[in-house]
């Protein structure tokens, strides 16, 4: 491999960035490493393991351009804030182009060149990848599938203790993806050649239905659980009551999970309409190693699972 250029990295604090980070510090590169976060103090470790650490705040442009001064590649992950994501990152791709850098790499989503997808996520990664086009640099879509920790991790030990998860979903399949193979598909990108204005589908080894995985999680863990399908307005007044905002709010979350009903809603109407159906080998062509699989995280977090159906749940960690 030719010499290694700096990485920078947005959004460094973050359990994607967190993840993607630490990777590339095993493979020695910390010292190649740009880390961007609006609240440096959560990297006060990464500048300890020799990484550049700087504020920038997707919020304010003016941080941008000089946090991002003297990378070649960018890795945008996503911001959090659904519907204000455009403008985020639009002002991140400009500081890229302003300050040199030579390929942006960004955290996008399956299923979103078709413009009948309802998901709400869909406007904001098919603009941010239409900016990144247009941006002058070399780019890289890394369409992630909907994360297998979403589902377990954040979902999971509420449907446990209640016997019943309900979902929108209806008999919708989709291949859903470790948060940690994502970011291993990232750093590949991001250490090897060829992956110039290419799109990936970073997916799941096999294509699931909401009943399955419930079957799974009442497989593994012997705990009751149903699949329990329920139209849009009935999911929006179960996340109503639970609570949930309709809207998005920062570091903002309802019994372990962060995200707002309008996401949510139409998530699951996506799925249910069949536009997050797809499954590759992307994840294994770009880190050699297959996909790990939803039955594989339900098996480690099993422990977490049974106790949350027995009453004993507690927020992920």
């Amino acid at each position: 491999m030719s010499e290694q250029g700096k990485i920078v990295i947005t959004g460094a604090s973050g359990q994607y960035g967190r993840a993607a980070t630490e990777m590339l510090i095993a493979k020695g590169l910390a010292e190649k490493l740009i880390l961007i976060s609006r609240t440096p103090d959560k990297l006060a470790d990464r500048a300890a393991q020799g990484c550049d650490v700087r504020y920038g705040d997707y919020d304010k442009p003016e941080t941008l351009v000089a946090a991002v001064q003297g990378a070649e590649k960018m890795l945008l992950i996503s911001g959090t804030r659904v519907g204000a994501r455009v403008v985020q990152h639009k002002a991140a791709i400009d500081a890229a182009a302003a300050a040199g850098v030579k390929h942006i790499f960004y955290t996008s989503f399956i299923g979103i060149d078709d413009p009948a997808n309802p998901a709400e996520v869909r406007h904001d990664h098919i603009e941010t990848e239409n900016a990144m086009r247009a941006s002058g640099m070399a780019w890289t879509a890394l369409r992630d599938a909907h994360y297998a920790d979403a589902m377990i991790l954040a979902v999971g030990p509420n449907a446990m203790a209640t016997g019943k998860w309900f979902s929108n979903a209806g008999d919708g399949r989709e291949a859903m993806v470790w948060r940690d193979d994502c970011a291993a598909c990232a750093v590949a990108a991001l250490t090897t050649a060829g992956h110039e204005n290419r799109i990936y589908n970073i997916t799941g080894p096999e294509l699931q239905t909401f009943d399955e995985v419930a079957a799974l999680m009442r497989d593994i863990t012997g705990c009751p659980i149903e699949h329990v399908k329920v139209d849009d307005e009935q999911q929006y007044a179960i996340f109503d009551a639970m609570g949930i905002p309709r809207r998005p709010i920062d570091d903002h979350s309802v019994s372990g999970i962060p995200w707002n009903s309008d996401d949510m809603v139409t998530f699951g109407r996506s799925i249910r309409e069949g536009y997050l159906e797809i499954c590759t080998n992307d994840v294994e062509m770009l880190t050699g190693r297959p996909a790990r699989s939803v039955r594989q995280m339900i098996e480690e977090n099993k422990d977490l699972l049974i106790a949350a159906a027995k009453g004993a749940a507690k927020e992920p960690a």
